[in-house]
């Protein structure tokens, strides 16, 4: 009788009975003996139901006319009635055992006495391993996959292994769809309680997470830790390509299409292909229009929040971005890159047609429609076209008779504000031209072109040159 497993009260009943009827003549003190074994926890009891289904007839067979105990809910059959009423907690969802601690109630004393560990924070088994410690015999089983890599729980659809069996039951859940866990608020669901537990932070607000550093809170641990990388200076995600770190894991994922061409998000519309799921959602917008980002200030509304952001500098006047060299400074971060070029000369976007360079890759684009003739913008009203959209923007104000361009001196208006800066000279005297072989001053460039035909004896349209200096001076 040196065999005590999980069938502990039937042995111990056949004992008993074994001791009173050979051994009359001894007194034989077997309480302590049961009171050393534990009760077994819910789930322990639970997979023995599952997989001693049969447990009725197997015990009949062992212990022929032995009395049985059954279920008058579910059926189960067993040998002692204790068992049975420790079963019946199951039904009743009674918890007789209460933690003195904080109040956790539980069905068995065994699982109160792992509980109080948690309190007294006993961790009584070790990893032999790495020397971890666990409150839970059954913690250090599970732990110990680790080191062994075993996976005993394989997936039937997909054949994916898992290390514990509560992964894939979550894991299946791919195939099935299930998502039992529910949000009462919106009525989002999920597939497992967890993620439910983060997403009701979005309706409370809770933010537990908190940096030590900085103060700034978070709903999620993980964020937390992605977080405290800013102050660390910590990137331990990095390119086996070209050696560039990152703080995510995801980040690098990312990176790494650039070295490997892959664009998985593809437009159901148009057939686009993007790296980035984001992208692509950003790109759907140009076929619904949706432009859920809407200006407070003017009611102006945008497709992506970031084009908001900018646009809202120009209500506060913001400009973050500053020039080393200059000290000017600008609102996107962008327009500072492109200015920069103009201390350092830096023009890397080049026409393949005639091999003039620009500083920035949209005036090349517009430069290409010389070699190509493109002209994409055209008038509704006459069907001239354009090369550039702002010269359809100036030229449709022809139709319209717009002239958003007022003088402040005398009022008088111009459909261009370019027109406006050369008329406000007359105002202000200024002469930004001057003439280099007699230093004469003029308001705008063309007139110094004219007035240099002096100097030259060149002839407009082959007229007399002095005639000509004549008329015009």
């Amino acid at each position: 009788f040196l065999h005590v497993g999980k069938c502990f009260d039937v042995c111990f009943f056949v004992l008993l009975n074994w001791a009173n009827f050979h051994l009359p003549f001894f007194t034989i003190d077997l309480m302590p003996l049961k009171e050393e074994c534990i009760v077994p926890n819910e789930t322990e009891e639970k997979e023995q139901y599952e997989t001693h289904h049969d447990f009725k007839t197997e015990e009949s067979s062992v212990h022929p006319g032995g009395k049985t105990f059954t279920c008058q809910q579910c059926g189960k059959s067993f040998s002692q009635k204790g068992t049975l009423n420790r079963h019946m907690r199951i039904h009743t969802r009674k918890k007789p055992f209460t933690c003195p601690e904080c109040g956790k109630s539980f069905s068995q004393k065994g699982n109160l006495k792992v509980h109080m560990r948690i309190h007294t924070r006993k961790k009584p088994f070790t990893c032999p391993e790495c020397g971890k410690s666990f409150g839970q015999k059954g913690t250090v089983k599970v732990h110990m996959r680790i080191h062994t890599g075993k996976k005993p729980f394989t997936c039937p659809e997909c054949g994916k292994s898992f290390s514990q069996k509560g992964n894939l039951k979550y894991h299946m859940r791919i195939h099935t769809g299930g998502k039992p866990s529910t949000c009462p608020e919106c009525g989002k669901s999920f597939s497992q309680k967890g993620n439910l537990k983060y997403h009701m932070r979005i309706h409370t607000g809770g933010k537990p997470s908190t940096c030590p550093e900085c103060g700034k809170s978070f709903s999620q641990k993980g964020n937390l830790k992605y977080h405290m990388r800013i102050h660390t200076g910590g990137k331990p995600s990095t390119c086996p390509e070209c050696g560039k770190s990152f703080s995510q894991k995801g980040n690098l994922k990312y990176h790494m299409r650039i070295h490997t061409g892959g664009k998985p998000s593809t437009c159901p519309e148009c057939g686009k292909s993007f790296s980035q799921k984001g992208n692509l959602k950003y790109h759907m917008r140009i076929h619904t229009g949706g432009k859920p980002s809407t200006c407070p200030e003017c009611g102006k509304s945008f497709s992506q929040k970031g084009n908001l952001k900018y646009h809202m500098r120009i209500h506060t006047g913001g400009k973050p971005s500053t020039c080393p060299e200059c000290g000017k400074s600008f609102s996107q971060k962008g327009n500072l890159k492109y200015h920069m070029r103009i201390h350092t000369g830096g023009k890397p976007s080049t026409c393949p047609e005639c091999g003039k360079s620009f500083s920035q890759k949209g005036n090349l684009k517009y430069h290409m429609r010389i070699h190509t003739g493109g002209k994409p913008s055209t008038c509704p009203e006459c069907g001239k076209s354009f090369s550039q959209k702002g010269n359809l923007k100036y030229h449709m104000r022809i139709h319209t008779g717009g002239k958003p361009s007022t003088c402040p001196e005398c009022g008088k208006s111009f459909s261009h504000k370019g027109n406006l800066n050369y008329h406000m000279r007359i105002h202000t005297g200024e002469k930004p031209y001057s003439c280099l072989q007699c230093g004469k001053g003029f308001s705008q460039k063309g007139t110094l072109k004219v007035h240099m035909r002096i100097h030259t004896r060149e002839s407009p349209c082959g007229a007399d040159p002095v005639a000509t200096s004549d008329t015009v001076f």
